[in-house]
């Protein structure tokens, strides 16, 4: 065995030995193996852009998708931070291949060899293709004079490579808006960010933005462009950057200040990606809309901008649907030539969630890890004030008797980096199993009941609809709050379950089925006992598991006063119609 643990590959004997008479050294391992020893080390930039599907890119569309999302998320993060109610608005355009090839300098070519190319239709097929599309046409009028549903055209596929597209997604806000030095490490670094704190906001990671920065150079190799302005400040910061994978770092092409005419504050950024609009189109559209019912306070602008020939036959669809959706606050200006889908999302109410605090780890959430980095980080000297200041709900007399507890090793004023590891896992061992008081819960920023009432009344317009937030619950040590409503009736929404889920205030639409949400909802809730018709009602159930069945109880007495007033009018009819009989009869009965 070597030094390092590993087997030593020998020589053959005879070579060896003839070696060792010649005085020679033994021959060398190949340069390959040598190599192939080498250790390695990759940058989290370059990790992720490896690992793309872990961030949500696992293909164009859902890649279009994730950026559409990760802009609006951090856009709403950045207005909430200063209490600005959220004015967003967020454009996806398509790019023509020719115009693409325009930004990037790059000459159009005439193809030689058809054949050679993915997209390929022989006579034969195209034929074939056209009658098949006719023969639908012809279907869908006769359906539309007969008064039936009218189906979307079968969209025009390739085998696989050829349904991407490339888009221009922006997103403008009203928010804190980002100051001049830091934009480039802000959005050209992967894990660095402002939300690394112990509070609720939707970002976390430092990830989000920048994975789409990742994605953009991966599929087209276009940097990214910002806009910012801070609140009071008398100018606009504009960067064009992109990022150097490999090292983690961002690689400005620009970055300057330019004069702010209009006193504006919060951020635009633009970003251009390879995605999938047809593909994803209900995905994105979905979104938006679960995005309303949990802001209303918010006020979204959506655009979807296409010059391709590809999306005409689309254009009716979009129109279709915006109808369909329509209420007080969707608006839409669309048309077959300009082939552009606008829906607002218009703002209802003025109360916001609370800001929430920035807040300390409590002792029966940390790990051993954590303690000694809270110990490397922390500006206290003893382990008294240790103890005191870096957590929360340890006054000094519970400190006084946690350190009595530690030992005969152990003491008030002992300097707290000192410590030896075994002390270091005696303190989490008592952490594990001493008695805290539950943190308060004033980090979390949860919707509110009445904003998650009044969003899916704005957008659902139910029947009926109940809504029930609990008090701060605690699970290790970590605060969350449990909120939930369930609505009957409504436009654009399916008879039976319609499940909407949240987490964090950001809707969930993806692996829906098999979460305990879903589970709880469809078996472990007897909807009827609630006078509930699990199959005809049209019935949406906005997450969360303990609370559901207040909402049903909410909705139970609701609907048995709906049905006794319902029972109590019949009653009334046949009494007024046994009544008129009963005069009408009455003089024939005196004739005979």
């Amino acid at each position: 065995m070597d030094a390092a643990g590993g087997t030593k590959r020998k020589a053959p004997a005879g070579a060896a030995a003839a070696a060792a008479v010649k005085g020679k050294a033994a021959p060398k391992a190949s340069a390959t193996g040598k190599e192939s020893s080498l250790l390695k080390q990759k940058s989290p930039a370059e990790f992720f852009a490896e690992n793309k599907n872990i961030a949500g890119f696992d293909n164009p569309g859902k890649s279009l998708y994730t950026t559409m999302r990760e802009l609006v998320e951090n856009a709403l993060d950045s207005a909430e931070s200063i209490s600005e109610l959220p004015d967003i608005e967020i454009t996806i355009e398509e790019i023509t291949k020719n115009k693409f090839n325009t930004m990037i300098g790059l000459v159009d070519r005439e193809r030689v060899d058809e054949e050679l190319y993915d997209d390929f239709e022989s006579t034969k097929a195209r034929e074939k293709r056209l009658a098949k599309e006719a023969q639908f046409q012809e279907t869908q009028a006769k359906n539309a004079a007969l008064g039936k549903k009218v189906k979307e055209a079968p969209a025009v596929r390739g085998k696989g490579r050829g349904e991407a597209a490339i888009f221009r997604v922006t997103c403008k806000d009203n928010g804190r808006g980002m100051p001049h030095d830091d934009i480039p490490n802000m959005l050209g670094r992967v894990l660095s960010g402002t939300k690394y704190g112990l509070r609720q906001t939707r970002g976390k990671f430092g990830l989000g933005a920048k994975m789409a920065l990742i994605w953009s150079k991966m599929s087209t190799g276009l940097p990214i462009e910002i806009k910012s302005s801070m609140k009071g400040q008398k100018f606009v910061s504009f960067c064009r950057l992109d990022i150097d994978i490999h090292k983690n770092v961002p690689h400005v092409h620009l970055h300057e200040k330019r004069e702010n005419k209009d006193n504006l504050h919060g951020a635009e950024i633009q970003v251009i990606i390879e995605g999938n609009w047809t593909t994803h189109r209900s995905k994105i559209l979905h979104y938006m809309r679960q995005m309303a019912v949990i802001t209303p306070y918010a006020q979204f602008l959506f655009r979807f901008l296409s010059d391709s020939v590809e999306y005409a036959s689309s254009s009716v669809v979009f129109c279709v649907l915006v109808n369909w959706r329509s209420s007080n606050s969707f608006h839409y200006g669309i048309g077959l030539c300009s082939k552009i889908l606008t829906i607002q999302f218009a703002r209802r109410t003025d109360v916001m969630p609370p800001i929430p605090l920035q807040t300390k780890h409590h002792p029966s959430a940390v790990n051993l890890l954590l303690i000694k980095s809270l110990i490397t980080e922390t500006t206290k000297q003893n382990l008294l004030q240790f103890l005191q200041h870096e957590f929360v709900n340890i006054s000094k007399s519970h400190a006084e008797r946690l350190i009595g507890e530690m030992g005969p090793d152990f003491s008030a004023k002992m300097t707290v980096k000192s410590l030896t590891s075994q002390q270091l896992v005696r303190i989490h061992q008592l952490f594990r199993q001493a008695k805290f008081d539950d943190p308060s819960g004033n980090c979390l920023s949860p919707a509110g009941e009445y904003n998650l009432r009044l969003g899916i009344i704005k957008e659902l317009h139910p029947d009926l609809v109940a809504t029930h937030a609990s008090s701060p619950q605690v699970f290790e040590g970590h605060p969350f709050i449990v909120e939930a409503g369930i609505s009957i009736g409504g436009k654009d929404v399916k008879h039976g379950l319609n499940i909407f889920r949240y987490g964090n205030r950001i809707p969930l639409l993806f692996e829906q089925g098999a979460d305990v949400i879903t589970r709880t909802a469809l078996k472990r809730i007897n909807w009827s006992s609630y006078k509930i018709n699990q199959q005809q009602d049209k019935i949406g159930v906005f997450v969360s598991i303990s609370a559901l069945k207040q909402c049903c109880l909410q909705l139970k007495l609701k609907i048995v006063k709906k049905l006794q007033a319902r029972e109590r009018q019949d009653r009334k009819r046949n009494l007024n119609s046994r009544r008129r009989l009963d005069t009408k009869t009455r003089p024939k009965l005196q004739e005979t």
